[in-house]
């Protein structure tokens, strides 16, 4: 399975939504596949189509819980429910993030701590998932990616202008800038 190269937050395709997946083929199949060999060689906890440069409505996560308990898994068209956000300003221990497609850099953002998914898998098969923590902040993060937006773009004025201050200087504004995860040093 090919690592595929991860698309930097310049491309157009993560800044447009994604369509729908019309029919589950072999080559979604493949993709999936090729998303998860991204995602772990990356490494991340999460990967959208459009990151890979496919504006589909797919996403891929896998996460390990404080126990060693793996949960891993895929959704193609999903929905997404969630609890109202507390009030407040994020809490930069708790509740930072980072994403592939500004790879190295975190910044603090709030999220709802509850939400609900739905969608199918790779078999067709309906998938609903509950989660609360960080499992939620992984399927509204991978979400967004599915409708053209970055957590960047998520982020107060502060650090919004150090995101533009970081794509400046690293060149990643332009549309076609991407990385390849286990081939490309990204330590700038």
């Amino acid at each position: 399975m090919p690592v595929l190269p991860i698309r930097i937050m310049g491309d157009p395709v993560l800044h447009a939504p994604a369509a729908p997946v019309d029919e589950i083929t072999d080559e979604i199949r493949q993709l999936v596949r090729d998303m998860y060999e991204t995602m772990d060689t990356a490494p991340g906890v999460g990967l959208a189509a459009p990151q890979v440069g496919v504006g589909l409505r797919i996403y891929v996560y896998s996460y390990q819980d404080d126990d060693g308990n793996d949960w891993r898994g895929e959704i193609i068209n999903p929905q997404l429910w969630m609890r109202p956000l507390e009030p407040g300003a994020p809490d930069p221990d708790e509740e930072s993030e980072g994403c592939l497609s500004f790879p190295g850099e975190r910044f603090p953002l709030r999220r709802s701590d509850e939400v609900l998914v739905t969608g199918i898998d790779t078999n067709g098969s309906p998938v609903e998932i509950r989660v609360a923590g960080w499992r939620a902040r992984i399927m509204q993060h991978e979400f967004d990616h599915l409708d053209g937006v970055l957590y960047v773009d998520r982020l107060d004025d502060g650090d919004w202008k150090t995101v533009q201050k970081i794509a400046r200087k690293r060149g990643w504004g332009r549309p076609g800038n991407t990385w390849l995860p286990g081939v490309d040093d990204l330590d700038a």
